[in-house]
């Protein structure tokens, strides 16, 4: 995901493919602020926009991947209860990761554990069921170097794990009935080009902050690193530029002005993301 210039405007209610390559130059982005950044990953310039009135807490440290086992039926269900529906391919540890008043799950599911390619699929489940209904497929793209459980700064890999989506913003004004608080704001920039030389404008037209190591209810500008600066942050949803990222997910601006206008902090929602069978 590119870096992303930061300003002190006010808040209004918001990753490129390595080719592992020794000598790899990255094209330099210029923002229409005081800084220039890469494209799509870790890192933002300094600053605070101010908290919104939402209070949520972020995710801990990443959980190894293990086998998945999908739970045959609801926990308390009665003997001859239908089955439930679990969001499928899975492992046990992610599924207990969601928490259990969210009714909204992103599930990114890379190809394999180094690869830069996705598909993305929004489950949704009433209130008071266990089965959850899968939405559309989209593609997407991810870290060029493919995922890790151990994210660190410049990794070039997106960190797997269970993380709230509480906060958005982009360049462009908040499409019609989003629902997540949104800073509309124009450090919101990414010029030059990605590591296939694939042009980064428009890519952070709009965005959703993965509440991996950063501060729910701020800006997705936000520069706050609960776990340190060596963990690396800025990990957003954004609008793909054709390429890998540093870290973010990106996905067509279509898909992304829908994840805006569905997604709903009432429903308490998280992204699931990690190569297949995590």
């Amino acid at each position: 995901m590119a870096r992303h210039a930061q300003s002190r405007a006010p808040r209004t209610r918001l990753s490129r493919r390595s080719k592992a390559v020794s000598g790899l130059a990255l094209s330099t982005l210029i923002g229409t602020a005081l800084w220039a950044w890469p494209a799509s990953g870790d890192d933002h310039n300094s600053g605070t926009d101010a908290k919104s009135t939402m209070s949520t807490t972020a995710s801990g440290p990443d959980t190894p991947r293990t086998p998945a086992s999908a739970p045959k039926t609801a926990p308390n269900a009665a003997p001859n209860a239908p089955a439930a529906r679990p969001i499928p391919g899975l492992s046990d540890a992610a599924r207990k990761r969601i928490p259990a008043d969210s009714r909204q799950v992103l599930v990114v599911t890379g190809q394999d554990l180094d690869s830069f390619k996705s598909q993305v699929i929004l489950y949704t489940r009433e209130e008071g069921s266990d089965d959850w209904e899968p939405g559309p497929t989209w593609s997407a793209h991810n870290a060029a170097r493919g995922w890790t459980d151990d994210h660190r700064y410049g990794d070039l890999r997106s960190p797997i794990g269970v993380y709230p989506l509480t906060d958005a913003g982009g360049l462009l004004p908040a499409p019609e009935g989003t629902k997540l608080p949104y800073d509309r704001n124009n450090s919101f920039v990414a010029d030059g080009t990605g590591v296939e030389g694939e042009p980064l404008a428009g890519a952070f037209d709009y965005v959703i902050a993965i509440n991996y190591n950063r501060e729910p209810g701020t800006s997705p500008l936000d520069q706050q690193r609960p776990l340190g600066a060596a963990k690396g942050g800025g990990v957003w949803l954004h609008v793909d530029h054709d390429g890998p990222t540093q870290g973010c997910i990106s996905l067509k601006p279509r898909v992304m002005r829908e994840l805006l206008r569905t997604l709903d902090p009432d429903l308490h929602p998280v992204i699931v993301m990690g190569p297949a069978d995590y």
